[in-house]
């Protein structure tokens, strides 16, 4: 059993961040599923939207946000955060971090939605900037560890707890965490878990996620009866590479930002029939949109092109993307970029107040796993990264104005029991539910839906469930058959949050439902009792 103050699940931006601003007072286990770059911070292109241009304000990028968000946010919480980003901003700086400056001052970039330039970015390539910086600072902290190829298993309650421990019902006391190298589950008791676990991406067949996004998080807080909420508005890209051999390379939106059109194959530029803003409508209409476009022509793709801009300004701004799409064969500055939408972003999760606080106590969640209301029904491109430093400068003021927090004792926990399990016998069965649970999210709950596709993908996942169910209590736990019983839940969770909205609203559009009804104007809780 390992102990510390705070257990940390997770090494993005949200995790790292709070990690480092708790670390003075106590003790921080940090564990990551894979290596601690692989995570969505790391592969974010585009920044962090942050009001500091002349020409912007608060209440600029607050309507901005609520208009995105297509009813759904929680105005305060926009507020709140909208105005706490120039200092999570500064904070960023003072760590280390540089971000592209003009004249002296952070450059801005523009994306769609956004009605000024107001995205702080470290060129094409923010989130590997930022995570480079705030790993480094971790790993130099003497109350930090860090803990690679550690997969959390489940999260720790009363019942885990040893014979004659005072623990409480509705409480986390950390997490059993399983060391991928040699498949031992440990117990890693804390006084405050935090979970900062990412993105569900890959609970979807194309997504512009890493490996690692298969949505533990959610699924271990709603196992352990924690309220999830709104997971039916997943949020697909637009604009990722259509190549065979690039496997979902994002093609930042501030692309269409710096004034990139958006093609049918014969060059008509479709997108002003679909939306005022044109090319920088909000992402869930682009998204539609190429996807109407690619179902009426029965193409593979649509194109992005960005050769009526200043080749050198192009290599200047998006030198990742440029280099990256040049190994590929495509020249930017002179061909168009073929694209297609892909799943990028849950705007829904673990629900949280304004501290990051979930439903169990001594849990929290920040980032992409919770769902906080700042981004409603369709998250603002480059509002991710500052929700996740926001909420982790928020959830650390909270724990370190706890007079009381290191006087609890830290209990100790039941060691894992795998005495009656055996090997898994094949791992075809494993390889195969990943795929079909995968493909049937991608066919029937993808960027538009009906109830026909919506019921006939729920039976199946029910079945793929109870299929894994049976060699989770049956066989000895590796990485991958834990992957596949999470994405099988998250991706039921949201095939059941997205019955239950009977309308088209933000990411959520279906065809049995086309218009929008305010009756459903509100959230959409899920919860169990513990299991």
């Amino acid at each position: 059993m390992k102990q510390s103050d705070f257990l940390v699940i997770g090494s993005g931006v949200a995790g790292l961040f709070c990690a480092l601003a708790v670390a003075d007072r106590g003790t921080v286990n940090v564990v990551t599923k894979r290596g601690g770059s692989d995570t969505n911070t790391n592969l974010a292109q585009g920044g962090i939207a942050a009001v500091l241009g002349d020409d912007d304000s608060f209440e600029l990028h607050i309507s901005d946000t609520l208009e995105c968000g297509a009813g759904l946010c929680r105005r305060d919480v926009v507020d709140m955060a909208v105005r706490a980003g120039p200092d999570r901003i500064s904070d960023l700086i003072e760590l280390g971090v540089e971000f592209s400056v003009e004249n002296g001052r952070p450059a801005l970039g523009r994306e769609g939605g956004h009605s000024a330039r107001r995205i702080v970015h470290s060129k094409d390539w923010t989130g590997r900037a930022i995570q480079k910086v705030l790993i480094q600072r971790a790993i130099e902290h003497p109350n930090i560890r860090f803990f690679q190829n550690h997969m959390a298993v489940g999260l720790l309650k009363d019942r885990h707890l040893k014979k004659g421990q005072s623990g409480k019902p509705d409480t986390v006391y950390g997490a059993y965490i399983l060391e991928a190298d040699n498949n031992q589950i440990e117990a890693f008791v804390a006084r405050r878990t935090v979970l900062a676990t990412g993105g569900a991406g890959k609970v979807y067949l194309y997504t512009s996620n890493p490996d690692v996004a298969t949505g533990d998080g959610i699924a271990m807080a709603y196992r352990a009866g924690a309220r999830v909420a709104n997971l039916e508005f997943v949020q697909f890209h637009p604009t990722c590479l259509y190549h065979p051999d690039a496997k979902s390379f994002l093609l930042s939106e501030t692309l269409r930002g710096e004034g990139g059109i958006l093609r049918r194959e014969g060059g008509y530029a479709f997108m002003p029939d679909y939306h005022a803003k044109g090319d920088l409508a909000p992402r869930d209409i682009v998204a539609r949109a190429i996807d109407r476009e690619m179902k009426i022509a029965g193409a593979k793709c649509a194109y992005l092109d960005m050769t009526h801009i200043d080749a050198r300004r192009i290599k200047q701004r998006f030198p990742n993307i440029y280099t990256r799409c040049f190994e590929l064969g495509i020249d930017i500055t002179a061909t168009p970029i073929p694209v297609v939408p892909a799943t990028h972003y849950f705007c829904g999760g673990v629900d949280v107040d304004a501290f990051g606080r979930t439903s169990l106590s001594r849990l929290f969640a920040l980032g992409e796993v919770c769902h906080s209301g700042l981004h409603g029904a369709n998250r603002l491109a480059s509002n991710s990264l500052l929700e996740a430093v926001v909420y982790a400068r928020r959830a650390a003021d909270n724990l370190l104005s706890d007079s009381g927090l290191t006087d609890e004792p830290i209990p100790e926990a039941l060691p894992w029991d795998e005495e009656h399990t055996e090997v898994l016998p094949e791992s075809v069965i494993v390889d195969h539910d990943w795929d079909e649970s995968r493909r049937v999210m991608w066919d029937y709950v993808g960027i538009v839906r009906n109830d026909t596709r919506l019921d006939i993908a729920r039976e199946r996942m029910l079945q793929l469930k109870s299929t894994v169910e049976a060699l989770y209590w049956k066989c000895r736990l590796t990485q991958d058959l834990l992957e596949l019983r999470n994405i099988i839940l998250v991706g039921e969770l949201v095939i059941r949050s997205a019955q239950s909205r009977k309308e088209s609203r933000g990411l959520h559009y279906t065809e049995s439902y086309l218009e929008r009804n305010d009756d459903f104007r509100t959230d959409t809780i899920l919860s169990i009792d513990a299991a």
